[in-house]
């Protein structure tokens, strides 16, 4: 008996020990995979900032490496005549910052109404509000342009940040935050007296501060890198955005690849910033939201 029992557990550990095996094979060839994908992504970036680093005659040739590493081409894109590199930085930043700014302010009023308050139609509303998030913005640039035509934002700042300060995404995506705060903190908090602002601004979003970071982020990023809006309503070129700079700066000073390459390299460098600075919050609200929702 006693041996029988040896040789099942014999038998077992092998078992266990050939499972372990497959898991640890499938495991390795799992991180293998996904290295080789990251590096197929990240390989654009480096051939970028290498290039970024040589001379123009270098740019052509199979090597990656520059001979010389021409740390000047950063400095010569703010000096090249005509393109006004540092303006240009300045305004995407100015208005990206300034619509995430908004966008989170009105998309946490219109959250805070949806959720924690009881009026008429509300969800009627909420719901029409969502249908418009079914439009193509395409389909929206043109009666856009026509109001900030009427308003005489054309070609202004306030042209390209008012029509980006409102957003049904936002408003759902923090209603969905809210909507999981319970309720006995609203009926503790009028209980002690707080008025409904009290209670949007001292209670209900400081708990929904994960989900703000996620639309600040996501905001930012969109806006930051916005091509079409911008391209149609800017007209003079020190208002332009990087977007709408690089574009000129491609087609007015010809085949610079490698100056082209540093203004690219340098335009990166906030949402490299933004992501290692908040990537625990981003993910947080992430998960939270996908928990929540």
């Amino acid at each position: 008996m006693t041996d029988h029992d040896d040789t099942l557990t014999l038998e077992e550990r092998a078992s266990n020990r050939a499972v372990y095996t497959r898991r640890v094979a499938w495991t390795t060839a799992l991180h293998l995979l996904l290295a080789g994908i990251a590096l197929t992504l990240v390989l654009p970036f480096i051939w970028m900032v290498l290039t970024s680093l040589k001379e123009l005659e270098e740019v052509g040739l199979e090597s990656w490496l520059p001979r010389v590493f021409q740390w000047s081409n950063y400095r010569e894109v703010f000096h090249v005549e005509g393109i006004l590199f540092g303006r240009w930085y300045w305004n995407s930043v100015f208005v990206a910052a300034s619509v995430t700014f908004l966008q989170v302010l009105t998309s946490s009023l219109a959250a805070f109404s949806f959720s924690r308050l009881d009026w008429p139609g509300r969800d009627r509303v909420f719901l029409l509000y969502l249908a418009t998030m079914m439009l193509p913005g395409l389909v929206m640039m043109i009666p856009n342009y026509q109001v900030m035509i009427k308003l005489g934002l054309v070609d202004s700042y306030l042209g390209l940040i008012i029509p980006a300060s409102f957003s049904a995404f936002g408003t759902f995506l923090l209603r969905q935050f809210m909507m999981s705060i319970p309720r006995s903190l609203d009926e503790a908090a009028e209980i002690d007296g707080a008025s409904k602002w009290q209670l949007f601004w001292d209670v209900i979003l400081p708990l929904a501060r994960p989900g703000l970071i996620t639309l600040g982020i996501f905001t930012f990023i969109g806006n930051y890198h916005s091509f079409f809006w911008p391209l149609v309503v800017l007209k003079s070129t020190h208002r332009y955005t990087l977007p709408i700079g690089l574009l000129f700066f491609d087609s007015s000073q010809g085949q610079q690849t490698n100056l082209m390459m540093a203004a690219i390299t340098m335009s990166v460098i906030p949402m490299i910033l933004i992501f290692v600075l908040l990537q625990k919050q981003l993910v947080k609200g992430i998960q939270l939201g996908a928990v929540k929702g």
